[in-house]
């Protein structure tokens, strides 16, 4: 909560009783150039990356600023981490953790502070547009910002993952991983949900792509080593989710086809191959 009393008698047009992705949104919308976002819940973390990738307006700077723990639980989740890494490629997004987190969750625009302020069933966004207050909140964050740490968000964009899986692979095989990601809430592989690798090895069983091409692939877009692709499909064979079969080549050791290896995945469609495969893995 806010404490000082100046900014209570200057508030207005608040936006209270609404869905934090609205007021995110809204906040989205009126920003101009710059807008920040200082230490965001978990939960505003994943509506805003929802709400700005989904956003068909000009968007503004985002800089924000997060509890490093927060953040890189977040960032956990490769549905959020991968669409995050889109908008910081588009340059409409910056990254930076503290130590010290204010006590309150904020954002600031040029004309507004707006605290943003969860009371359970309900969300609310309380307004101080006095610009005395506006300008000494920004003048205090941005001197906060300077200080801070850039996030190293290790995971690629989406967007170059299936353009590059698609150019990789095949077109039949992003298709296949996108409409599995679909299908997940989470791609964390901590039982919430797949990970991008066990994803990316399901998909490349159905479409019985080789495993030193999938490996390569996720190697060289920045999903995983080689190593861990090695290790997890070991996991998967084990498990009886996938098969291999030998190709041979003209020089060196045969290569492995991946295949489905049960039965309800191979009957499965997209939704149902997620659902399945974490069903054998749990």
């Amino acid at each position: 909560m806010l404490t000082d009393p100046q900014v209570y008698t200057e508030m207005n047009s608040n936006l209270l009783d609404r869905q934090l992705d609205d007021i995110l949104r809204e906040l989205l919308a009126e920003s101009d150039d710059e807008l920040f976002l200082v230490n965001p819940s978990r939960e505003a973390i994943e509506s805003f990356v929802d709400v700005a990738t989904a956003f068909e307006d000009d968007r503004p700077l985002v800089r924000l600023l997060a509890d490093e723990r927060t953040l890189k639980d977040v960032m956990d989740d490769f549905i959020v981490a991968s669409n995050t890494a889109d908008l910081v490629d588009a340059d409409v997004l910056e990254l930076r953790t503290t130590e010290s987190p204010p006590g309150n969750s904020l954002a600031l625009t040029a004309d507004a502070v707006v605290a943003l302020v969860d009371a359970g069933s309900q969300v609310g966004g309380l307004v101080s547009d006095d610009d005395g207050f506006v300008e000494s909140a920004s003048d205090a964050y941005q001197s906060r910002w300077e200080s801070a740490d850039e996030y190293n968000l290790r995971t690629p964009p989406i967007t170059r993952v299936r353009e590059t899986l698609s150019e990789e692979i095949s077109p039949e095989a992003e298709d296949d991983f996108s409409n599995i990601l679909d299908s997940l809430e989470t791609a964390r592989g901590d039982g919430d949900g797949l990970d991008e690798v066990t994803i990316s090895l399901l998909v490349a069983a159905k479409n019985e792509a080789l495993l030193y091409d999938i490996s390569k692939w996720g190697e060289d877009v920045g999903i995983a080593s080689k190593a861990t692709f090695s290790r997890t499909k070991t996991k998967l064979e084990d498990m009886g989710l996938i098969d291999t079969e030998k190709v041979p080549i003209d020089v060196g050791r045969p290569r492995l086809r991946l295949k489905l290896g049960d039965d309800r995945l191979t009957d499965a469609d997209n939704g149902q191959l997620a659902t399945t495969a974490q069903s054998i893995l749990n």
